[in-house]
């Protein structure tokens, strides 16, 4: 085996349980990313996508053959829609920085764009749990809450929204017992550790959003 494959492979020994390494470092890499999100600096992007693509191979588990050996479709897919998604991200926070010296401005989405994100959770839930139903991911119904989620969490980040924090609290909520429930531990003791990190960015964007501006700003 090349070193190269070993270290792709190595894994942690705990008890009867065995943990993928690249799961906890791309998990890690995803925690230094909401911190990198909360200071608003632009390295938070380039960070959560090589978390993104770590987690990938950990959640195609039949496919790259992890201890788990599942294929979670929905949090597979949505390392693929992060990374499109942090690429144009990490773009609007560079235009933002050279043309301001700001990366982002937290602000609240206008009424206009809440009742879009609230309808794109409802529709995107019913139709990619549909989707993951068909293609046989497990758990398919708390896959489409977690993927409709992230969609949206990482597009509201992307834009500035201070909301994106309160969206992230409710992937949490139903990404760690769905992460238990499958066997993927490290996952979900760092979804935990990530929403106490989530909780901590939200106040600090509230005290900024209140400080700058305390009306939503219109589209």
């Amino acid at each position: 085996m090349s070193p190269l494959l070993a270290l792709f492979d190595a894994q942690i020994h705990i008890g009867s349980a065995s943990i993928l390494w690249r799961e906890v470092i791309g998990n890690g890499f995803g925690i230094a990313s909401a911190i990198g999100g909360m200071k608003r600096v632009v390295w938070a992007w380039p960070v959560g996508i090589a978390g993104n693509a770590l987690l990938f191979t950990v959640f195609m588990g039949a496919l790259f053959h992890t201890p788990q050996d599942l294929n979670l479709y929905g949090q597979a897919g949505r390392q693929v829609m992060f990374i499109s998604v942090s690429v144009y991200g990490w773009t609007q926070w560079l235009r933002s920085r050279h043309a301001s010296g700001e990366a982002v401005l937290p602000r609240w989405a206008s009424r206009r764009d809440r009742l879009l994100l609230v309808a794109g959770m409802v529709v995107g839930r019913v139709v990619f749990a549909q989707i993951f139903e068909r293609i046989g991911s497990y758990g398919p119904w708390p896959e489409a809450w977690i993927f409709t989620g992230s969609i949206l969490a990482t597009y509201g980040m992307a834009r500035g929204w201070t909301e994106f924090w309160l969206i992230w609290i409710g992937v949490d909520i139903v990404g760690v017992p769905q992460l238990l429930h499958a066997g993927y531990y490290p996952s979900a003791v760092l979804y935990v550790v990530y929403g106490a990190f989530v909780i901590w960015g939200f106040a600090v964007w509230l005290r900024i959003t209140r400080r700058g501006n305390l009306q939503p700003v219109s589209p």
